[in-house]
């Protein structure tokens, strides 16, 4: 079957699939007329019944009862979209043997995780919606499902396609130097550890909603989208329902929060947009909370077994690791579900001077939501490994943790270079960084303060992180696999009429000050009031083409192609003004709104230019053609990314008698490169931070051994509060990026790549007097005592 399963005029009354009838009851709808003396609202509601099995045949629905319940517009199943909608897969050439099955918007004929959509129903309201979809019946034949990670490569675990033999999605090795050989000389020590991540998920404050509505007489769609790239939502709606590029347009205005949740590819948004195509109309989808628990993309979910070889001296002589990751029964489309694994197997001691490193990682399908990006991706799990290796390692050495980083970091004179894993680095700061941060915690006073506490009965422990940030990635991260991801941002920037500055941007607002940003750079660079600058992102209709907002790179790329096209307008306009004044351009500047000399005497208001160019052209020379509009692009060359750096540490105490751990203070030092809004670049780190305390010691998706999520509410999954939140304090060093003008570099993950670390080495310093350590996220009270207990 294809097409609308049902489709109704009024809430009782089947008019069918397509008829004469059933298309102008349809057409009188979608205009708001009168349909048998029954006014029907045009906007309609999308609800989903899902599947309550992490693995199950779907042998029949029966869609007869729910058909006649009140304001029912239409149903659909994934057969009724398989015409209307090509599947999807998540694969990037350049993860060679990355492997994934087409996926549906709508599961077709088995689903694969709990959750899975199944039915759509579109009804008058969200409320009836929902009410309908649990008269509808799904007849399931359930399936064994593959919820551990550990056992899902064995020769006795189901697998979740059977067309590729076995649950393997990608592996990857990285093998630099002699690993065996480092580890076997005289007089190194190595240290082994397991490391357990869990799994979880990044609770926006906003959940993931769309408004779809498709335009019959121009083949047109337009999405509101709360999401984080418009230009490649256009690609994806446009391509896999069959529309011309330029007739989908994709708006993003003020996301509530995204943290890379918002930049998937979600099966119940396609499939709304599949329903406004099909019937014309808008039709409006946002996900109540227990959905996004258990559709939202989840994260984090890894066991590592790692090594650290050091000598006495305290000099790392190599790192062993072997990632096995669960990512969900699809990788996840189009960024895929390797990209966290490979991120780990590249960061992993990547701001330490080493000679070997060797690297393995696995990623299995399971049935479970599915895996991808999600703020910080790879950079807390690679952090954690490292600097917890590196500070076990000190501690059985007997060497300070802050002596034994000095020793092994890069010097901030020795780039460019490379890391071990090949990733070219340049312009950080690791040993200035981490001399900054002991100078501002006081570290030597902690030190003394902890040993009297310890006197007294009381744990407390400090912990250190040096780490890197991946920021403002190049072609080189998504377009070189093939995904139609932009890499680039562009600007424009056009003065009008009357003296103010009118700039879009392919970067988007997430609630993360991008609009203050570009506003700021344009003032400051064309030279008019911060007031005077008006701010468009977020609409592939009247923005630049653009990669929008991922992987730090708003202020990197956005602000560098601001800034360009602020430049540019600026040169322009002093052209025209050095035309007007009879003068030469490089004698005047634009300074508060007006053409001066260099020293601020007013020559000629913005506003008179404007007019003059714009109304009484006939004033101008015939061979002059002003243009008061530039538009830019940037995209950073040579490198994959530019990388940040930080120094961090977490000050803890630890409650032995009940296991609960309190963060008493955080610190960070970060360079970012050229610092534009000091406090919005604080406010970034702080809030990432407290994403960061979330997973070390709150947050995990808890899942039945039949993969049922089983704290999927607000009330049961933990996240951080107020009264969990520590002082931050926050400094920065500022090493501008030579790979761009402005000199800026990403911020928005460094607090949440590089807090697990810090306050899981906090936790282990602290525990350290009773020879008991914890290597499991999130460290709970009950892992705590376990941990405690192991060591008596």
């Amino acid at each position: 079957m294809t097409g609308p399963a049902h489709i109704f005029d009024k809430p009782n009354r089947y008019i069918g699939k397509s008829s004469p009838r059933a298309d102008a009851a349809r057409l009188l709808q979608g205009r708001g007329k009168f349909v048998d003396d029954v006014t029907l609202p045009r906007m309609v509601h999308a609800a989903f019944l899902r599947s309550p099995f992490a693995h199950a045949t779907i042998t029949a629905i029966d869609t007869a009862e729910a058909k006649d319940a009140p304001g029912v517009i239409a149903i659909y199943t994934g057969h009724d979209l398989t015409d209307h909608v090509t599947p999807y897969v998540g694969v990037l050439t350049h993860l060679k043997g990355l492997r994934s099955a087409p996926q549906h918007p709508l599961a077709v004929d088995v689903a694969r995780w709990q959750g899975e959509p199944v039915v759509m129903v579109i009804a008058t309201s969200r409320a009836l919606a929902e009410d309908a979809c649990e008269l509808v019946e799904v007849d399931y034949e359930e399936l064994p499902a593959v919820v551990d990670t550990e056992t899902a490569l064995d020769a006795d675990t189901p697998v979740i396609h059977p067309e590729f033999g076995n649950n393997l999605a990608w592996e990857r090795d990285v093998v630099a130097g002699d690993i065996d050989a480092a580890f076997a000389a005289s007089g190194v020590q190595v240290i082994d550890r397991e490391f357990r991540f869990g799994r979880h998920t990044g609770v926006t404050l906003e959940s993931r909603g769309t408004l779809c509505d498709f335009d019959p007489s121009e083949n047109e769609l337009t999405v509101y989208y709360s999401g984080q790239a418009p230009h490649m939502m256009q690609v994806i709606f446009a391509t896999h329902l069959d529309l011309p590029e330029e007739n989908v347009r994709v708006i993003s205005n003020d996301v509530g929060g995204s943290f890379g949740i918002k930049i998937h590819t979600y099966g119940d948004e396609i499939a709304t947009a599949a329903a406004a195509k099909l019937l014309k109309r808008p039709v409006k989808f946002i996900a109540d909370r227990f959905e996004s628990f258990v559709t939202d993309i989840h994260a984090r979910d890894h066991v590592i077994k790692a090594r650290i070889g050091v000598t006495n001296d305290g000099d790392i002589v190599g790192i062993d690791l072997d990632d096995l990751t669960g990512v969900g029964p699809f990788s996840m489309y189009p960024r895929t579900s390797a990209i966290e694994c490979n991120q780990i197997l590249n960061l992993t001691g990547a701001p330490y001077n080493l000679d070997n490193y060797r690297a393995k990682g696995r990623v299995v399908f399971q049935n479970k939501t599915l895996m991808c990006q999600y703020r910080g991706v790879g950079h807390p799990i690679a952090m954690a490994v490292a600097d917890g290796l590196l500070d076990d390692a000190a501690r059985a050495i007997g060497m300070d943790p802050v002596a034994v980083r000095h020793l092994n970091l890069m010097a901030d004179d020795s780039y460019p270079r490379a890391s071990a894993t090949g990733m070219k680095l340049d312009d950080l700061s690791h040993q200035k960084a981490l001399t900054k941060l002991t100078d501002i915690m006081d570290y030597k006073g902690l030190r003394e303060k902890q040993t009297e506490d310890r006197k007294n009965g009381i744990y407390r422990g400090i912990g250190f992180v040096s780490m890197v940030e991946v920021t403002n990635p190049s072609p080189m991260f998504y377009g070189v696999g093939g995904a139609s991801i932009a890499s680039q941002d562009g600007a424009t920037v056009r003065l009008d009429a009357g003296g103010a500055l009118h700039v879009a941007s392919s970067i988007t607002e997430q609630g993360q000050g991008t609009n203050a940003i570009l506003a700021q750079i344009a003032a400051g660079v064309f030279g008019v009031a911060l007031n005077r600058v008006k701010v468009t992102t977020g609409d592939t209709k009247t923005t630049p083409y653009g990669g929008g907002t991922w992987a730090s790179r708003g202020a990197g790329i956005g602000g560098e192609a601001m800034l360009q096209a602020a430049q540019a307008l600026k040169d322009q306009v002093l052209a025209v003004a050095a035309v007007m004044l009879q003068t030469s351009a490089d004698k005047l500047d634009i300074q508060d709104g007006a053409v001066t000399d260099p020293d601020g005497t007013l020559r000629l208001p913005l506003a008179d230019l404007a007019r003059t160019v714009y109304y009484r052209g006939n004033e101008l020379p015939n061979d002059l053609n002003p243009e008061l509009i530039a538009t830019r692009h940037y995209r950073v060359t040579d490198f994959p990314f530019v990388f940040t750096n930080g120094a961090m540490a977490a000050h803890v105490e630890v409650d032995t008698a009940t296991g609960f751990i309190k963060v008493l203070h955080f610190w960070a030092v970060e360079d970012c490169g050229r610092v534009i809004n000091p406090l919005l670049v604080d406010e970034q780190i702080r809030g990432g931070v407290v994403q960061g305390i979330g997973g070390a010691l709150y947050e995990e998706c808890q899942y039945s051994e039949d993969g049922q999520m089983l704290n999927a509410t607000m009330a049961d999954y933990m996240v951080p509060m107020a009264s969990e939140m520590p002082d931050i304090t926050v400094a920065h060093i500022e090493t501008p990026t030579k790979t761009s003008v402005l000199g800026a570099k990403g911020a928005g993950e460094a607090g949440t790549g590089g807090a697990p670390a810090a306050i899981l080495n906090a936790v282990n310093d602290a525990l350290s007097p009773l020879n008991a350590s914890i290597w499991q996220m999130p460290m709970t009270p009950e892992r705590v005592l376990n941990a405690i207990d192991a060591a008596k």
